[in-house]
Order: structure tokens, then sequence, then C-alpha cells
């Protein structure tokens, strides 16, 4: 981990040629969810591969960029696309974006992801406000000579959510009339789905969610001491005694026609934390 300070300053400064204003936040958004973009007003965006030592995004429905500028007034970043393990980048790669979160000022982190709901309760399209985690991909970003620069080397865990801002997006959905519950996220490394004993497993341990992505990111937020809101969008039901093969266009359909939802809940979320920030 000890060159990862010099290469997020390097991120940082490529990005701070073009774009000279402090974020509030950095948002990260998933699969099928990047139609919030089109409500920041861009001040200035970058291709990945144009900014030192961040990945090309392989993954379907994945643009692959950043935009920097204001949504709802407030200056914030935000990633159209992410990356995964299974594309076959070390989770330190992965999580690069989050410490020029960090470093370009943000004190906030919104991460979205698409995943399967594992919870009998929930519906596909329906929201979760992930209030806690599970990560079961093998690996931790933060393995390594720990770089005290960038966070401590036992980071607490106890609540890598902010519990209110979590409350304030429930509120949210509440007034507007929509689906959203608090939930566990799990997460595997992929690409593949799981099986039927392992939709069980998940459950029993007390997830109400899982996917392949979010938790690298989160746990790198929680050592950098970002605070940190996590959306889920349930695009499949994953059900061990009535489980049908999944349609990735159909998941990215779901995704598409529930990101208003969460597009409602980020913007709230925002201008709530902004305005307590002044």
């Amino acid at each position: 981990m000890l060159d990862l300070a010099d290469k997020v300053d390097q991120a940082c400064q490529a990005i701070r040629a073009k774009w000279k204003k402090v974020p509030h936040a950095g948002i990260i958004l998933g699969t099928g969810l990047g139609g919030l973009t089109d409500e920041i007003k861009v001040e200035a965006e970058f291709d990945y591969e144009s900014i030192p030592h961040f990945l090309k995004s392989t993954a379907t429905s994945h643009r692959g960029r950043l935009v920097c500028g204001t949504l709802e007034g407030v200056p914030v970043v935000a990633m159209e696309g992410r990356f995964h393990m299974y594309e076959g980048y070390s989770l330190k790669q992965i999580t690069l974006p989050v410490r020029v979160f960090k470093g370009l000022g943000a004190r906030l982190m919104i991460v979205s992801n698409a995943s399967g709901g594992m919870n009998p309760n929930y519906t596909c399209g329906d929201i979760v406000v992930i209030d806690d985690h599970i990560n079961l991909m093998g690996d931790n970003p933060l393995i390594g000579i720990n770089d005290d620069k960038l966070g401590p080397r036992f980071p607490d865990m106890c609540a890598p959510y902010d519990r209110a801002l979590g409350d304030a997006a429930l509120e949210i959905a509440r007034r507007e009339n929509f689906a959203a519950h608090r939930g566990v996220m799990v997460a595997v490394s992929g690409p593949n789905l799981e099986t039927r004993a392992e939709y069980r497993f998940l459950r029993a341990i007390g997830a109400d969610i899982v996917g392949m992505s979010t938790i690298p990111e989160v746990i790198v937020a929680v050592h950098a001491g970002l605070r940190t809101v996590g959306l889920s969008i349930v695009t499949d039901l994953c059900l061990p005694d009535a489980l049908k093969p999944a349609d990735v266009n159909e998941i990215i359909a779901i995704a598409n026609h529930a990101e208003p939802k969460l597009r409602t809940l980020v913007k709230g979320i925002l201008v709530q934390d902004a305005k307590a920030a002044l």
C-alpha cells in the first residue's frame, strides 16, 4: 500500500487540472444506474483511461466515465460505472477511486449497485438501504503494509454505513411512496451467480441481498474516513425454491426502470447532508 498515496495524488492532480472545486461527495453508480449523471451540471468529465491509475471498466452497462460538477447545487464527483474483482482487477486497484474522492476533499461517499434479493419480503425494483455487510469475496483491499497517511491499520467497522443518512433515505422513500428496506448485503467475487445451496447459506448467515461489488469500496471509505451511504436496487429474486435462470438484459432493464427512485434518494441525501455541513 506504500505506493498508493503517490498514485492517488497523481490522479487528483489530473482531475484538478480541469476541475478546481472541492466535492462534497463522491458517488459510485452501478449496473444500469448511470442515469443520475443526466442531472449533474457537468463542469468536467474524464474517460477512466485518461486518469492516471484508473482502470478500464468492462462490465455490461458501465460507461466508464468520471463526471465532475454540481447536483442540486452541491459539488460532486460521480463514477458512471465501476470496477469489479471478476474483471481480473485487484481490490486495491478497484478501490483507488474512493481514495481519490477523499484526496479531492469529499466528506461523503454514496455508493449504489444492483443486487439479488434473498429476503422473501423484497420484490424486483425495491430499494435496499444497506445497513451492514458481510465480505465473502475472499480478499480485502487493506491487506498489505498500512500507510498511516491514508488511514489506520485496524479501522473499526461497527458502523460502516451512516445510520442517520440511512434513516433519511428511508424517510424520503416513505414520503415519495415507494418501497425501501433496511438490509444486510453480502458480496461474493462472481462472475457466476450463486447456486440454490449457496443462496440458502447466504440467507442463513444473515444477508438480505447479494452482489459482486460495493463492500471493497466501503471498506476503503471507512479506512479513509469518508461517511458512507449504500443503496441497492433489487433486480432479481434469489429464492432457492423458486429459482429461475437470471437474464442479464432483464436485470439491467429492472435497474433502469427503478433508477428514478435511486436518483430521488441520492439527491435528497446529498442536499440534506450538504445543508447540515454549513
